[in-house]
């Protein structure tokens, strides 16, 4: 896996929206909490930043709903031009990034921008937006813990579960550089406490 992140340059003008940043190791229980407090709690004003890819669309999928569709060349160019908060290379010619401008034109717009994204993707819009961004690490209560989770999903090869066990370990390394850890060991508790630091940081001016 080719990981390739970089932020373009920061223009720090006064805007009417949030950042929230969330990462972690897969398995963490990240996406559940993300989705939970989007449809839980609408008071929020929580939107997703529309990402772009160089993969072709799936199923009903849209340019500008999903995600921009950009061909390789087309990410390549923006990448060049350094149009990417944060951006991703999978695996060969397979980008995903966050643009700048889309980010922008969001929060001008007074919408809470979330961000489920890796962890050096995370710090990088992090370091950008400073205090204007929450930055929220969510981990496993422990290694066996995940281990098991993923087990349990029974949806990976057991080489699979080694490969994400391995990334996690490094992914954890990350942890101290965000603002905040949620321990997902209880996740009505991991919701709840991630609840209350969104709450208290988007009602805080």
């Amino acid at each position: 896996m080719t990981e390739a992140n970089h932020n373009a340059p920061c223009h720090n003008r006064p805007q009417k929206g949030k950042l929230i940043i969330f990462s972690a190791p897969s398995g963490s229980g990240k996406s559940t909490i993300v989705q939970w407090l989007m449809h839980a709690h609408p008071e929020l004003n929580l939107h997703f930043s529309i990402s772009c890819t160089s993969r072709p669309p799936r199923g009903t999928e849209q340019h500008g709903v999903e995600y921009f569709f950009l061909s390789p060349d087309e990410f390549k160019a923006k990448i060049a031009a350094n149009a990417f908060l944060e951006y991703e290379e999978v695996y060969t010619n397979r980008f995903y990034g966050t643009l700048k401008s889309q980010v922008e034109q969001q929060l001008a717009a007074g919408q809470n921008v979330v961000f489920d994204v890796d962890v050096k993707g995370g710090c990088n819009i992090k370091q950008c937006y400073g205090a204007q961004a929450l930055s929220l690490f969510v981990q496993p209560p422990s290694i066996a813990a995940l281990r098991k989770r993923l087990e349990g999903r029974a949806t990976d090869a057991p080489e699979v579960i080694e490969q994400r066990l391995q990334k996690a370990e490094y992914e954890l390394t990350f942890a101290p550089r965000f603002d905040a850890i949620i321990v997902n060991d209880d996740l009505e508790t991991a919701k709840e406490e991630t609840y209350q630091r969104l709450k208290t940081f988007l009602t805080t001016p």
